[in-house]
């Protein structure tokens, strides 16, 4: 099949090169905000008199660039500014979100004291006498899910966390104000959300959730233990390091 023209060829790269131009416009002006639905393929073919294919090829340099989100059976979507914490920290989800000029906010879903399981004892480096309090609280960004949460705190360890409400600051922002720790850890995976978390968090059940455990201890007893689960397209970790020196 004989090439197309050169002029035809020169058209279409600027008219995908338009396309993307127009919807990341609208997506930095902040006209279309994170989470807004993207016209579909056959409204923006109709939009801009062209073809699927060169339509696609503009959604698909916007999805690289992560100002947008394909979605199987769902559409296409404004992404979420993602929030990228170093793995080594122990990152407070309210300073990072108004990091990012977004408005943060939060909700206490739950809060109640009871004695510490044998396994939660065994698990966490507690004592099999000591009480917890259990929280479980929704961080927002832009009015949004961004992240849901559930917390122990040893009340062996921090025995003044029994008198915070933590109604109105996130348990983490106030454990780092307060709490001195001298080691932690941190396991990341990729999980499927159950159908309540998936509501909670706004997303297809289909989609993976990031999921961040972290336990925190201080002169070896354990003082918190946090599962946070985020929209897979809502979060980043990263590590930054040099090679060891003992190694070529």
């Amino acid at each position: 099949m004989p090439a197309p023209p050169a002029s035809l060829s020169a058209s279409a790269e600027s008219l995908h090169g338009r396309i993307k131009a127009d919807i990341a416009e609208k997506i930095l002006s902040g006209a279309w905000p994170p989470g807004h639905r993207i016209p579909a393929e056959h409204e923006l073919m109709r939009r801009f008199d062209c073809s699927r294919m060169t339509v696609s090829k503009a959604l698909s340099k916007l999805v690289d660039s992560g100002l947008i989100v394909r979605r199987r059976r769902m559409g296409t979507f404004v992404s979420r500014p993602r929030i990228h914490s170093a793995v080594l920290d122990i990152p407070d989800i309210q300073a990072e979100v108004r990091a990012r000029g977004q408005v943060y906010a939060y909700i206490l879903l739950s809060r109640r004291i009871r004695p510490v399981t044998r396994r939660e004892a065994l698990e966490f480096d507690l004592p099999e006498t000591c009480e917890v309090l259990l929280l479980s609280c929704l961080h927002k960004a832009n009015d949004r899910p961004f992240a849901l949460e559930e917390r122990l705190i040893s009340l062996d360890a921090v025995p003044e966390a029994q008198g915070v409400e933590f109604a109105v600051m996130p348990p983490g922002t106030w454990l780092l104000r307060t709490v001195p720790w001298t080691e932690a850890e941190h396991r990341i995976s990729a999980v499927a959300p159950t159908r309540a978390v998936a509501q909670a968090l706004h997303q297809d059940s289909t989609s993976a959730c990031l999921r961040l455990d972290r336990r925190t201890w201080r002169s070896g007893a354990g003082v918190t233990h946090v599962s946070l689960l985020f929209p897979g397209d809502a979060f980043d970790l990263v590590a930054r390091f040099t090679p060891n020196s003992a190694h070529p």
